[in-house]
């Protein structure tokens, strides 16, 4: 039988274990004084670095936890994944809430129970098709700066002791607005760090995740459809466990306005198109490599009849906002490599500008007001504020291919 996790180790990670395993054992008891007893809220908790984040705390035991998610499927399943884990702790106090961080329901549950002693924040559009046009690009801000912005105001009310807010890689000189948003979130968030402590992660793909491209192999190996991906685009990648992993050793062992990352080498980034070829040869068959979308899926018809020829349709690629390499540190920030094995952690981050802040939400607000804002003026916003913001429009997006 097909083990995914398996998979991914051998063929994606190419590590038998956690790379953080290491960093975890060496620094158990910190953890355990950090997460024993107290109370934890996750939101965002339903989705794949959420729930990876919740099972990599677990087994230290806090006292309570409450899961917040607009995806009440996502939640329930969560909550049978965690129930049916053989050793696996669950507080007595433990609550999944189908709600939206942003709503007024939320900030009655989170005064109601007096606050939270860690909070951490999965709730974010992680991905760059959700730039398609001025609509999309409007609930990714929201989303990912806005009403983040909201929640850190709510918070100030009763300060967490911990706070962690996931970016992403692509916040490192962003060539999307997806990876802007990121970056100007991490100004937001370390603009609250006088009013309690402030962290955040960027790292690699996390392999096989919900809505990712590799998941998406599964899915069209169920239904017997083609398969399409990048052939030139080379991302890092974790597993779905090392992704919770780096969350909570940012979140309970970083200091104050900290922004961790995996140290990885360039010789263990992956391109899409090999992924696909190693998980179809992995379930028996054959690479049938087509022209086009359109010949893969006139091929595909073959598989319904037994064919072990699988069609797929490998090429470069020309959407918008995509990065030609990852990075997960500029030269103006400064790095220390000595002090987690696993992990790099950029320092020395300041304050932000709080007018240069309110300025920016304040032509946000401005902007998304009007009946005809269009994606150029929202990006341009963006760029007077992250003067190396650099966007790369193709006019395409990955919704225009399979």
């Amino acid at each position: 039988m097909f083990n995914l996790d398996k998979f991914i180790n051998k063929y994606v990670t190419k590590r038998e274990e956690s790379m953080f395993l290491a960093d975890i054992e060496a620094n158990r008891d910190g953890l355990s004084d950090k997460i024993r007893d107290k109370s934890v809220l996750v939101i965002g908790g339903a989705g794949s670095i959420g729930s990876s984040f919740i099972k990599a705390i677990l087994p230290f035991k806090p006292t309570s936890l409450v899961v917040v998610d607009i995806n009440e499927n996502a939640l329930a399943e969560l909550t049978r994944d965690l129930r049916s884990t053989k050793g696996m702790y669950v507080p007595e106090d433990y609550v999944p809430y189908p709600m939206n961080f942003a709503s007024f329901v939320f900030e009655k549950m989170f005064r109601s129970r007096g606050g939270f002693d860690i909070v951490a924040n999965f709730s974010a559009h992680k991905h760059v098709r959700s730039e398609k046009d001025i609509y999309s690009v409007e609930a990714l801000l929201q989303n990912n700066v806005l009403q983040a912005k909201k929640l850190l105001d709510l918070l100030t009310e009763i300060p967490p002791k911990e706070y962690f807010c996931v970016s992403t890689d692509k916040a490192a000189n962003p060539v999307n607005i997806m990876g802007a948003s990121k970056r100007i979130m991490e100004d937001v968030i370390f603009a609250y760090s006088d009013k309690f402590p402030v962290k955040t992660a960027r790292f690699a793909n996390v392999a096989f995740s919900n809505g990712s491209l590799p998941a998406g192999f599964i899915a069209r190996l169920q239904k017997l459809q083609p398969i399409s991906a990048p052939s030139d685009v080379k991302r890092y990648f974790v597993s779905p466990e090392e992704s919770g992993q780096i969350c909570m050793l940012s979140c309970m062992l970083g200091n104050n306005r900290e922004i961790f990352f995996p140290r990885l080498e360039e010789a263990q980034m992956m391109t899409f198109d090999k992924i696909a070829t190693a998980f179809l040869e992995e379930h028996g068959y054959e690479v049938l490599e087509c022209n086009s979308d359109e010949e893969a899926i006139d091929k595909a018809v073959e598989l319904k009849t037994g064919s072990r020829k699988y069609p797929v349709h490998y090429s470069g690629s020309n959407t918008s906002g995509e990065k030609a390499f990852e990075e997960f540190y500029t030269y103006s920030e400064t790095v220390d490599l000595g002090r987690l094995k696993s992990l790099g952690v950029v320092t020395d981050k300041q304050i932000p500008d709080k007018a240069k802040i309110d300025g920016l939400f304040e032509k946000l607000t401005t902007v998304f007001e009007k009946d005809c804002t269009t994606k150029e003026e929202v990006i341009k916003i963006m760029s007077d504020y992250l003067p190396n913001f650099e966007h790369i429009e193709t006019g395409k997006s990955l919704d225009s291919k399979m």
